[in-house]
């Protein structure tokens, strides 16, 4: 036997025995894969509804700012904290609250908008079934403008 025929043979019978590995692979790996894929899942729920509420409550702070009167500041606030928290994933039940106790020249109105965030649709044991979402943000109301009270 020359020497090339040995050598076919020992490929042949090595890519026997790695015959059926890949499958192995795949089956040890695949809910490794699954699961991170549902843990980033969870981990951007809560950032993408914890950037919703930082965004509205500081719109929301902004528009009450600006508005002429106590009233309309406080539903200003509310107008323009809407469209950020649509109802639609990730924030389940959200709830807003303005103060307008410093609605004078120079003082401040607060805003502040929470959110509940669900995980229980994920099935992560280590998640829990929902965080609640805070953010409250300030806005100076300009010190040499009229306020209508």
């Amino acid at each position: 036997m020359s020497k090339a025929d040995v050598s076919g043979r020992r490929s042949a019978t090595h890519a026997l025995h790695l015959r059926g590995s890949i499958t192995v692979e795949l089956l040890a790996l695949t809910p490794v894969v699954v699961a991170f894929l549902v843990v980033a899942l969870g981990f951007g729920r809560y950032e993408l509804a914890l950037e919703q509420v930082q965004s509205s409550a500081r719109v929301g702070a902004e528009a009450a700012a600006v508005a002429p009167s106590l009233g309309q500041a406080q539903s200003a606030a509310i107008s323009a904290v809407a469209p950020g928290l649509l109802p639609r994933r990730p924030c389940d039940e959200r709830n807003v609250a303005v103060d307008t106790r410093g609605f004078a020249p120079g003082g401040t109105v607060i805003v502040s908008v929470t959110c509940r965030v669900s995980f229980s649709d994920l099935g992560i044991p280590v998640f829990p079934g929902s965080l609640t979402v805070r953010a409250r943000q300030a806005a100076p109301i300009d010190p040499y403008r009229a306020v209508q009270p």
